[in-house]
């Protein structure tokens, strides 16, 4: 039973919110593993659809965190900028936007291996060492090129978030795919 400390303290519901669900402690491991490769299927898959509607996204995000007011801070003054260059873009250049199709395809198509690997994980540990790796080289890209695109530097942040949401999914089923395979 939780004592009245640790249940009135946000920090330590929170941690084991995360705990409960990312350990799913009476599952096997096996079956644990590909609920963690369900999970990136997922995230990957909703970070592809969501790349082609990316001008009324983010019209929608700065109403809902800074309403209509004038821009306040570099952040919000870089989101209006990229709703503005993607707008230009759009009407000027429509084919540009041919990368963002590009950048959805390749979305789907790695949740498409992930789901491969679902179907049997210890045969398929590559694919989740190899995603392991693109996790540890997202934040190198993001501090290549951030600076190279003038992108302000809240932005690695941002990109760098993705890193260890893909990552720690990724290493709890290796984690597990290792126990079965001994």
């Amino acid at each position: 039973m939780n004592s009245p400390k640790k249940a009135n303290n946000p920090w330590y519901c929170w941690v084991e919110t995360i705990y409960t669900l990312f350990c799913f402690r009476n599952m096997k491991s096996l079956k644990r593993a590909k609920w963690m490769l369900g999970i990136v299927v997922f995230g990957l898959v909703v970070s592809g659809i969501t790349v082609w509607p990316a001008v009324p996204e983010l019209k929608i995000a700065v109403r809902i965190v800074w309403g209509d007011s004038q821009p306040a801070g570099v952040l919000h003054s870089f989101v209006l900028q990229a709703i503005e260059g993607l707008e230009s873009v759009e009407a000027k250049h429509p084919f540009m936007m041919y990368a963002h199709d590009w950048l959805a395809f390749a979305h789907i198509v790695l949740a498409i291996m992930f789901a491969g690997a679902i179907r049997d994980p210890v045969r398929n540990v590559w694919i989740v060492q190899c995603g392991l790796i693109m996790c540890a080289l997202v934040p190198v890209l993001a501090g290549i090129c951030i600076p190279i695109r003038e992108l302000p530097l809240v932005w690695f942040w941002i990109d760098f978030t993705f890193a260890p949401a893909a990552a720690l999914p990724l290493w709890i089923a290796l984690r597990d795919i290792r126990r079965e395979e001994i």
